[in-house]
């Protein structure tokens, strides 16, 4: 068992004893254990698994951030976090749809942030596959 401690920017989500993670790192998908080698990584728009001690697995949509392994604890700092069975898809799809529309006006309109806009949509993307994935039509 380790302590996993995910943060996001409004307050601390989740800190807990948990028996693993998998979380999803920019160069792929990786799996945290207890005693785990010293690791800092960025994370993608993706699933994460958390299995509590009595090995129950929750599955969450996080938009990105980071990673820590360090001393037997795991901090994620997540921009954004949420239950899998709490997505809205239809919130999410509207999500989708002003992402693909705002990156379609960038070249009429100066004031799109590209990057904000593709994160954006990045992560509305992810949560909609998400769901699909999980039967949850």
């Amino acid at each position: 068992m380790f302590k996993l401690s995910v943060v996001t920017p409004i307050a601390v989500y989740f800190e807990e004893e948990v028996s693993s993670i998998v979380a999803p790192g920019s160069d792929g998908y990786l799996g945290i254990l207890a005693n785990h080698a010293p690791i800092i990584t960025s994370l993608e728009p993706g699933l994460l698994t958390i299995k509590d001690t009595n090995q129950n697995e929750t599955e969450f949509a996080i938009g990105g951030g980071f990673l820590e392994v360090s001393g037997n604890k795991a901090t994620i700092l997540a921009e954004s976090i949420e239950p899998l069975s709490e997505i809205d898809l239809a919130r999410a799809e509207a999500a989708c749809k002003r992402g693909k529309d705002r990156i379609a006006g960038l070249f009429t309109d100066e004031n799109v942030d590209m990057e904000r806009s593709c994160h954006s949509l990045a992560k509305a993307v992810n949560r909609i596959n998400l769901v699909r994935r999980s039967g949850r039509n």
